[in-house]
């Protein structure tokens, strides 16, 4: 492993570029032998992911020594959030406010019960990585809701026509639909949680060990992550559904069917 003098962290050199190019070429290559469709995305993610955390890297130094500034770039993530969702749910962006709301009840409990009870501190390097992961998680989980549900009701049109002829109200007919499938979202998060140290050490266990920190420091630090997680997807995946079966937030290709 690379290291930094005193660190166990990858030093930003020219061996560690290597690495990521022969990693990037390896998704590339093998999602073009299996013509899955996503090689352009990966190598547009990768660039993606190197120029904004070398741009962010820069900003979270500065916010960090500052807690105004950390939660200026807390409202930053939150905004690429919401956008992100948007998009990916294929909404138009009049009903990104729903979908702001959705994921906004998922990450502010956890976010007001971790830094207000003073478990995670609140300053600049308290505030910006926890914020970040609960928000980055309150995301997929509105994404991942918003594209399931969009998909049971445009597949299972039928049914949702036939419990509204037997005189259920249109949300309830919606749901009636989208019920079955509605875990789906929450089941990766749910499957990490069970899973950690088993499977996987997630990025605030090793985080936390790579600054130095004890094991026992970084099992605390993972396990208030990952339950916040999955308490704060549960939330948004609860809110995306009730905005979704009463029409708040409608798919593009659905806004001719539904509601009726």
């Amino acid at each position: 492993m690379i290291l930094l003098a005193g660190s166990v962290a990858p030093a930003p050199d020219w061996r560690l570029g290597v690495v990521l190019v022969l990693l990037v070429a390896l998704a590339v290559g093998v999602s073009l032998l299996a013509r899955t469709g996503v090689a352009r995305e990966q190598l547009v993610a990768a660039v993606r992911a190197v120029v904004q955390l070398a741009a962010v890297s820069l900003v979270i130094a500065a916010a960090l020594s500052s807690v105004w500034w950390s939660l200026l770039v807390v409202l930053g993530m939150y905004a690429v959030a919401v956008a992100t969702a948007t998009r990916r749910v294929d909404v138009p962006a009049r009903q990104a406010g729903w979908v702001g709301l959705a994921v906004a009840a998922g990450a502010l409990p956890v976010l007001v019960l971790s830094l207000g009870s003073g478990v995670v501190p609140f300053s600049g390097a308290g505030i910006v990585p926890v914020a970040g992961i609960v928000v980055g998680g309150t995301m997929t989980a509105a994404t991942l809701t918003g594209r399931r549900t969009s998909d049971e009701l445009a597949q299972q049109h039928g049914r949702y026509e036939a419990a509204l002829a037997l005189g259920l109200p249109q949300h309830e007919a919606a749901f009636l639909v989208v019920e079955p499938s509605a875990r789906e979202a929450l089941v990766p998060g749910i499957d990490q949680t069970r899973t950690v140290g088993l499977v996987t050490l997630p990025g605030a266990f090793i985080g936390v060990l790579l600054g130095g920190g004890t094991p026992l420091e970084a099992a605390s630090a993972q396990v208030l992550v990952l339950v916040g997680l999955m308490a704060g997807q549960a939330v948004t995946n609860a809110v995306m559904l009730r905005l979704m079966t009463r029409a708040r937030i409608v798919r593009r290709d659905l806004a001719g069917v539904f509601p009726r």
